[in-house]
């Protein structure tokens, strides 16, 4: 904790010479109240903070915060007052007719930049995080009866102009049976990780009357038909349910996921390879939809800031709020396509408790399908709005004019300004919650995908992801700590910079000048591309370019090993796979071997291995721990 305050105090100081103000008191104040009050003071009131700004920039005037005392006379926070009063006026506490972008900025950052640091979260908190999703899911039952035949056929209209000709595609193709299954990187509920998963002996009769058979899917080819004597095939009553968990995302609350059992998971995939292909190859869903490319909602955000054209919107509990209901009406003319989705949807929850509930969201975090799915939900509601709104039946032609103003990547939305209101109100009148702290619509702030901006201006801050090591076998806290002093270089925070320095290189007896796209652990410079800043550099025997010695991290998956009609399964799974348009929209391939990480010099750690390595069969899925190797590599 003393390593946290120390590197806020340095960024505010920082900060504050920048801003042309002073930062002290707020340096003393922080010192004190985190003495009192502990970490939560950095992670959970000073975001708190930083939300109710982001608010008040929105609408151009100041409120009070009941964590924070006014000044004397005016309407302005004492805590960090140089800063604020330089975007809001002290008196009246309205807006500057051109407020300090630097100021707004430095705000952002020294409130905002340790709220999702990883850390457990108290039992409490966990708790109330279960019971705030089996409280979603009665209100998803409540929304299901509030929805008139009216208003599903609205829905379903809407939904078969937008995507009626991507699903009868997907629907042939699970009808000819042109799709390709292939187990998912995580843990399931039923246990199997890894090679395990190509051994399942577990299916469903649903599956199977949907015509996902067990034969035409966990077998190489059908002389190993004898092998499905051994499968189990599930009545679904008998189904083996979701596994909720909860995973750490910040100190004031888990995230809570949904393991999928093993042969779910593997039949979803198979649906969603087919639904993405069709829809990168369409031209309009192509660029209303995202699934692996943020920048497009950014950029638009980035615009909405500058003209006030359009508005962000993101989604409370996005995907436990998606009803089942709803899903079922958007596919029920695709008969091969709606009962592969059904099939492949699990119908219970086993709570951390033990207690099983039965659903009616869709999916929860942790479906194949939940991600893409509640994508098109949303752009269907979106659409509905606009039509509300404008009064006028929307057509093919009508819904094209709106590329450039409605993006949907999962729960963060781009909708146009002047529709917001009845987009917002549709989205609530079928289920969904638009978070207000996090959506934006009257002032020149937005936010979407990560990004933030103010009037044009990028206004992003660099976040504390996880603690500061206490040595250097505390690989992925070395690893963030790296990655986040290179995002504060980029950030032109170089006094902290300087201090974050003397720590890594009290850690790393090597720590050399590196590119931003070099393996190793190094320092990111301005100068990399100048051969003379690798100190200690010598050149490679047979490419001629330089190598400088540093530490490389190393991920070794666990031993797996699979032989038999497991091992042909895979690889012919493999072959199959690699022809796909995307092979996969997860960070995470299903089998790696032993490779080394790319050094996050300017993200947050990713584990990343090839797609297919010459020992999967030998090793296989995720890395349960990191190291580092001392080496030569490029600095480039």
């Amino acid at each position: 904790m003393k390593s946290l305050m120390s590197l806020w105090s340095m960024m505010a100081e920082e900060s504050a010479i920048s801003c042309c103000t002073s930062a002290r008191r707020d340096i003393n104040t922080v010192s004190a109240r985190v003495e009192h009050e502990g970490l939560s003071f950095l992670t959970i009131t000073l975001p708190d903070l930083g939300k109710s700004f982001q608010r008040w920039l929105d609408l151009g005037r100041v409120a009070s915060h009941p964590s924070f005392l006014t000044e004397r006379g005016g309407s302005l926070p004492r805590f960090l007052g140089g800063f604020f009063s330089r975007v809001f006026d002290r008196s009246s506490g309205l807006l500057l007719d051109e407020p300090c972008t630097d100021s707004i900025l430095a705000i952002r950052q020294l409130t905002l930049m340790f709220g999702k640091i990883e850390l457990e979260c108290s039992d409490a908190r966990k708790l109330q995080s279960v019971r705030n999703y089996v409280k979603c899911e009665q209100e998803v039952r409540l929304s299901d009866k509030e929805l008139s035949k009216r208003d599903l056929a609205e829905f379903v209209c809407m939904s078969d102009m937008l995507f009626g000709r991507l699903f009868t595609k997907v629907d042939r193709d699970i009808y000819i049976g042109n799709y390709v299954p292939r187990h998912g990187p995580g843990s399931t509920a039923d246990g199997l990780k890894g090679n395990q998963k190509f051994h399942q002996v577990v299916w469903t009769e649903r599956l199977e009357n949907a015509g996902l058979a067990a034969g035409e899917n966990l077998l190489p080819n059908w002389r190993n038909y004898a092998e499905l004597a051994g499968v189990d095939f599930l009545e679904p009553g008998s189904e083996v349910p979701v596994k909720v968990t909860l995973v750490p995302k910040t100190l004031k609350t888990p995230r809570v996921i949904a393991m999928e059992p093993t042969c779910m998971q593997y039949m979803q995939q198979a649906v969603l390879h087919r639904l993405l292909a069709h829809l990168y190859q369409d031209n309009f869903l192509s660029r209303v939809i995202g699934f692996d490319d943020q920048t497009p909602n950014q950029e638009l955000a980035r615009q909405g800031s500058a003209n006030n054209r359009t508005a962000t919107l993101d989604l409370s509990d996005a995907s436990d709020r998606v009803s089942n209901q709803l899903v079922r009406s958007m596919f029920h003319r695709w008969p091969h396509l709606s009962g592969a989705i059904d099939a492949t949807r699990s119908r219970r929850a086993e709570l951390p408790s033990g207690e099983v509930i039965r659903l009616a969201k869709f999916a929860s975090m942790g479906s194949a399908l939940c991600f893409p799915i509640e994508a098109m939900v949303f752009t269907t509601l979106i659409f509905m709005g606009i039509q509300r709104s404008s009064n006028t039946p929307l057509s093919l032609k009508h819904l094209k004019r709106y590329e450039g103003s409605v993006r949907v990547f999962g729960d963060d939305l781009i909708v146009p300004r002047d529709n917001v209101t009845s987009v917002v109100r549709v989205l609530e009148h079928f289920g969904a919650r638009v978070g207000t702290s996090k959506s934006f619509w009257t002032g020149k702030f937005r936010e979407s995908c990560g990004k933030e901006y103010f009037n044009g201006h990028d206004v992003s801050i660099t976040r504390v992801r996880q603690a500061f090591p206490a040595q250097r076998q505390d690989v992925s806290e070395v690893v963030s700590l790296v990655s986040l002093r290179n995002q504060l270089y980029m950030s032109g925070y170089w006094k902290t910079v300087r201090w974050i320095d003397g720590i890594l290189e009290r850690l790393l007896t090597h720590f050399p000048t590196i590119g931003p796209h070099s393996s190793l652990l190094g320092r990111v410079s301005f100068l990399a591309n100048n051969a003379k800043a690798f100190a200690g550099s010598r050149l490679h025997p047979r490419h001629q370019s330089p190598v400088v010695k540093g530490f490389v991290v190393m991920a070794k998956p666990p031993r797996d090993p699979l032989d038999g009609t497991g091992a042909l399964l895979k690889c012919l799974l493999k072959l199959d796979s690699g022809s796909s348009l995307r092979s996969s929209i997860s960070c995470y391939p299903s089998s790696a071997t032993n490779y080394e990480l790319n050094a996050p010099s300017l993200v947050p750690l990713e584990v990343k291995s090839p797609m297919v390595s010459g020992d999967h069969l030998e090793r296989s899925g995720r890395p349960k721990s990191l190291s580092m190797k001392l080496g030569w590599r490029s600095p480039l």
